[in-house]
């Protein structure tokens, strides 16, 4: 089994930044057997309640719609990369 570095302390650090209440976290699905880790490290380090976003995820820009709706203070994605722009594209 593949050992990844969540970097939940860098999540912890900006919810706590933001004192966001409520966190809607969304995963890649390779991820998605570690949600209940990651809301239970999240929710006792930082009293924020987490919603995770289990449907479907086809990179950086999808983003589910409607969670101001619910509340949401803060979302955070997992797994993708930052674009970089590169010259002459």
């Amino acid at each position: 089994m593949a050992t990844y570095h969540l970097e939940l302390d860098k999540a912890i650090a900006r919810i706590k930044e933001k004192n966001a209440q409520l966190v809607c976290i969304q995963l890649p699905d390779g991820l998605k057997p570690r949600a209940e880790e990651i809301e239970e490290k999240i929710t006792s380090e930082t009293g924020a309640k987490v919603l995770i976003w289990l449907g479907s995820n086809f990179g950086a820009c999808d983003i589910p719609l409607g969670l101001n709706r619910l509340g949401v203070d803060l979302f955070i994605a997992w797994g993708h990369n930052p674009f970089h722009k590169k010259e002459g594209w």
